[in-house]
């Protein structure tokens, strides 16, 4: 099967912002999906071209019009001079301005969401301001509340410096310190290390990484503001994750939400063995499967 990729250049407050959208070639796509990376690095996570772990592949395969968007700062966009300035709200600014440029390339009324990580913050506090632009939202990853202990440190320093052993710090070694195969494949870690290098380079913004490094009691998703129809999608062994507030999901959020945790995931659901199958098909399952039990919805 062959894809379409198609650049469509933003400006927010003089930074240029990259964004592209993925297609599947010769087809005329019934619906629009933007997908918003985390802390570090950028949207080309979502489109690793190996195999079947590409999610942006898969999502244009079901139908969608699938847009990938770098914040200020990160990947393809434009470069900031302060690293501090796309914090949560700063982006949540870009992913607004990404909506509105897809609504008026498309002619659509509402776009569905996913956000992942530090992703989700941005993508929920955009949301909450704005629901009159989205259908469905996808939350991977939702850091809930504050992360100060799980990343250990005060950040002081408004760039982070990138690496390839920061790119797999969360990936699993044996005793003889490889990667554990049956985790990540080696081909789709080599892939990973290349892009995040290629696109990403030796420093990323942490205006979010400072806004998520609060201390574990600070809030920083509000479910009950949301007012559209939610997946909330993690592993039931991410160290992110505030386990007892995501169980309570389903309860704050609004009628046709729901929750899926997948069994021995981390919270790199995207690059794992086995599991990217399964991390998949539950969001088809939330966004296409809806659609079409929902007559006349996106008409």
């Amino acid at each position: 099967m062959n894809y379409s990729e198609k650049a469509y250049p933003l400006e927010r407050k003089g930074v240029p912002l990259h964004m592209e959208r993925i297609t599947v070639e010769g087809t005329a796509p019934e619906r629009e999906i933007l997908l918003v990376h985390g802390v570090t690095y950028s949207s080309h996570q979502f489109d690793l071209d190996y195999e079947d772990y590409s999610l942006a592949r898969r999502l244009a395969r079901e139908g969608y019009g699938v847009w990938l968007l770098d914040i200020a700062g990160f990947g393809r966009s434009g470069p900031v001079a302060d690293g501090f300035t796309p914090d949560s709200d700063y982006a949540a600014g870009d992913v607004a301005a990404a909506a509105e440029r897809i609504l008026r390339e498309t002619g659509r009324e509402k776009i569905d969401l996913l956000g992942w990580s530090w992703g989700t913050v941005t993508v929920s506090r955009f949301v909450t301001a704005r629901p009159e632009l989205v259908d469905r939202l996808v939350l991977y990853g939702p850091v809930l509340r504050g992360v100060g202990g799980a990343l250990g440190a005060e950040v002081t320093e408004p760039f982070h410096h990138n690496s390839w052993a920061h790119v797999t710090e969360e990936f699993p070694r044996n005793e003889d310190g490889s990667f554990d195969e049956d985790f990540i494949d080696p081909a789709l870690l080599h892939l990973l290390c290349s892009n995040c290098w290629r696109y990403d380079g030796e420093y990323s913004p942490n205006g979010g990484r400072r806004d998520v490094s609060v201390p574990e009691t600070v809030e920083l998703i509000d479910l009950t503001r949301i007012r559209m129809p939610t997946l909330v999608i993690c592993g039931d062994e991410d160290f992110y994750m505030d386990y007892d507030r995501i169980r309570r999901a389903p309860e704050l959020l609004p009628e046709g939400s729901a929750l899926e945790m997948i069994p021995g995931g981390s919270h790199d659901l995207l690059f794992e063995r086995g599991n990217h199958r399964e991390f998949q098909d539950r969001i088809v399952r939330f966004l296409v499967r809806a659609e079409q039990t929902a007559p006349g919805r996106g008409m």
